[in-house]
This record gives structure tokens, C-alpha cells and sequence, in this order.
């Protein structure tokens, strides 16, 4: 039977849980039974763990050696993912390659999923680019600051593959401080009265910032998208498995016609919420600590150990792989060019116009006449100089 057979046949037998987290794979590396998610990744056999291990091992070598080149100055700011990465890889693992992806500005991972090259994706904390990808080859959208506004966009794209009759499907990204947003609200209103194909992807990580989650849902985060009527799963994040059967069976609903569903992937951020965050002032060491008992890349190497695969060799593989990323990595931005100033006007709009043209020609002017000022008889060397002001001047 069909990966997709068997999902189906898991829509239909309704997919009720026994326990409250989807679990497959336990902190210390038990593989456990689930009657009705199991079957959704009968599938991913020990060496397409092994990949999974490979890939999370890989992003969080980048996570760190971007916290690290911010810390040297080459990044102006990096929103760190480690202990996210099961969450991302699973789910991101589980997409079709049509499907389209619209991230908040933490889902690195799902973004090396993608194929993106992770000097692309370091990019924009560069600010050497708006995006570091075109989203329209790459099929995910650019990294959205403003919090939760990615789930309106989702819905709309959504609501767009409905009309066209696609069997793709939408997937957005946000965190559980985000779930207090109207936007997010108002995106689960709409794609449940339209039945979009989204499936709404919050990662839990514990922390609205410096405020623990505690604070804002008194309850879980997930039963809050029934009141919309949207069906929900909580599913332990850090087990990449787990996440890459829900995932499945949510975008298998989506392509089936059957609406938007809504997972929570209960993790936790092992950094801070950005590197100008300060964790130590807010967090609880304890819960620190347990959490790192339930390391994600932990469990899927010992499963696969107490399954007699060679680990030691796993292990190697996943070290060179991160290593030529980190190396990659490196070079790449510190060789970078910085942008240059007409760039802030380009990819703006789909087509040339002449007020966006204006407005940049008026900004380089301005940009022209510092230089005239601070540099005398070198006037109008700077950004295109003399003969860059007279076609403006032209123009205006």
C-alpha cells in the first residue's frame, strides 16, 4: 500500500489519540507504538533516520556557527533554532516540493530543506539581501519579521490553490508567542469558513520572547483551533518522526479537500529568542535542563543504535556534512558583497513603474549630494555623481 493510501486510511479511521503528545520515538530512544501515526511513516526505514539525524546535524552546526559570526560582526543580528530542529526538519522533510512554505524568520531549517544555500539564508541577517532566496524557485516565501502576519498571507495563497483546483498545499510557520496575534486569528477564520488547504505549523518553543508560554495560553496552545473549526494535533517536537507523521496527515487532509488543520510541536529554544536576547535573565534552569534530556538528535541516534545500525559511522558522516556546511558558511559571508543602494527599490514590484523609479532616482540623489559635501572638489564621485543628478534633475 502507498504512502498516501495509508495516510488516507488514517483521515478515515478519524485519528484519535490515546495520549495527549504524538510521540514515536521516546527521549531515550524507545520506538513507540501509535496504531494510527505509525502507519503514516511505515516508510522511513533506519537509513532515512539516518538522514534525519544528518540534516539536524547540519542546521545545528549552522545555528551555531551564525551565532557565532554574529558575535564577530559579520551578522547583524541571527534568531537561533537550536532544539527546533526535529520540528523543522520533520515537517519540512514531509512537504511536496510544489507545496508552498511561508516561514516566520526562525525556520532556517525548513529552509535548508528546501535546497537553500545557507550563506542565502544568512544573508538577510547580513543585510546584504531582502531575501536570500526567490521564493518563487524555491516555492517558500520570504522570512516574515511582523509577528504572525505569515498566516494571512498562507491563507490567501491557500484560498488561491482551492480556486485553481491544485492538489498542492500551504504550510506557515509561527511560534506560540505569535498565537496571540489577531492576524493568526483571523487566518484560521478565513480558512476554515473556505476550507483552505493550510496546514497552520506553531512551534511551541516555551518562550514568547522572555515571557513563557504559560503567560498567554492557559491551556494548550492547539485547543484553541477547534473553536474555529479546525482540527488539532499536539505532537512532541522533538521527536522528528512523530513530526514528520503529522505533517503528513495534515497536508494529506489538505489535498483531500478536507480543509485546514493546525499542528503544535511542543520543543523547546535552547538559545536565546534572538542575539540581542539575554536568556539567563528569564529562564528557569531546571526546566532548561530537562529539556536537554529530550535532545532531538539524541534519541533518533539511540533508536538507531539499539536497532545495531553503526552509529560510529553515522556519526562521521554527519560531522563531515556539517563541517563542509560550516566551511561553506564562513567563506561565504565574509566574502559577500555589501549591497548597493538602489537595491532597497529592486524585486519591490513585478513590473517597472515609474513612481517607485522616481523615488529611487530622488534617493540616490540625496545620497549624492552627502558625498558633495563632505568631499569638495570630488563632488558627485559617490553614488554615480554628476551625470546620475542630471538625469534626475531631468526627470524632476
Amino acid at each position: 500500500m502507498s504512502v498516501n493510501s495509508l495516510i488516507l486510511d488514517a483521515l478515515n479511521q478519524g485519528g484519535q489519540l490515546v495520549d495527549d503528545l504524538v510521540q514515536l520515538i521516546s527521549p531515550t530512544g524507545e520506538r513507540r507504538v501509535n496504531p494510527v501515526f505509525d502507519a503514516l511513516v511505515e516508510d522511513v526505514d533506519a537509513d532515512a533516520l539516518a538522514a534525519f539525524y544528518i540534516d539536524m546535524s547540519v542546521i545545528r552546526r549552522i545555528d551555531t556557527e551564525a551565532t557565532a559570526l554574529q558575535r564577530q560582526g559579520e551578522l547583524g543580528l541571527w534568531p537561533p533554532l537550536t532544539g527546533q530542529e526535529a520540528a523543522q526538519i520533520g515537517s519540512g522533510r514531509a512537504l511536496n516540493r510544489t507545496d508552498m512554505i511561508f516561514p516566520s524568520y526562525r525556520e532556517h531549517g525548513v529552509a535548508y530543506c528546501r535546497g537553500v544555500d545557507p550563506v542565502d539564508i544568512l544573508s538577510l541577517w547580513r543585510g546584504a539581501a531582502s531575501c536570500g532566496w526567490d521564493p518563487t524557485v524555491t516555492r517558500m516565501a520570504t522570512p516574515q519579521i511582523i509577528i504572525g502576519a505569515q498566516t494571512l498571507h498562507a491563507t490567501g495563497y491557500a484560498m488561491g490553490i482551492k480556486a485553481e483546483g491544485s492538489d498542492d498545499a500551504a504550510i506557515v510557520y509561527f511560534g506560540d508567542g505569535a498565537t496571540s496575534q489577531g492576524d493568526v486569528n483571523e487566518a484560521m477564520v478565513f480558512a476554515a469558513s473556505f476550507g483552505a488547504p493550510v496546514v497552520f505549523f506553531c512551534q511551541n518553543n516555551q518562550w514568547a520572547i522572555s515571557e513563557p508560554v504559560g503567560l498567554q495560553a492557559q491551556g494548550h496552545i492547539a485547543d484553541r483551533a477547534p473553536g474555529f473549526g479546525i482540527p488539532s494535533v499536539r505532537v512532541d517536537g522533538n521527536d522528528v518522526l512523530a513530526v514528520t507523521a503529522v505533517t503528513r496527515r495534515a497536508l494529506a487532509r489538505a489535498r483531500a479537500g478536507q480543509g485546514p488543520s493546525y499542528i503544535e510541536a511542543v520543543t523547546y529554544r535552547m538559545g536565546p529568542h534572538t542575539t540581542a536576547d539575554d536568556p539567563t535573565r528569564y529562564e528557569d534552569r531546571g526546566l532548561r535542563a530537562e529539556w536537554e534530556q529530550r535532545d532531538p538528535l539524541a534519541r533518533v541516534r539511540a533508536l538507531l543504535a539499539a536497532e545495531g545500525y553503526d552509529v560510529d559511522a553515522l556519526d562521521a558522516a554527519a560531522t563531515r556534512a556539517a563541517d563542509e556546511a560550516a566551511s561553506g558558511l564562513r567563506s561565504g559571508i565574509t566574502s559577500m558583497a555589501d549591497p548597493t543602494p538602489e537595491s532597497l527599490f529592486e524585486h519591490v514590484l513585478s513590473s517597472p513603474d515609474a513612481w517607485l523609479e522616481d523615488q529611487r532616482d530622488r534617493y540616490l540623489l540625496y545620497l549624492d549630494s552627502l558625498d558633495d559635501a563632505g568631499s569638495g572638489d570630488d563632488a558627485g564621485a559617490g553614488h554615480g555623481g554628476a551625470t546620475h543628478g542630471a538625469s534626475t534633475g531631468a526627470r524632476a
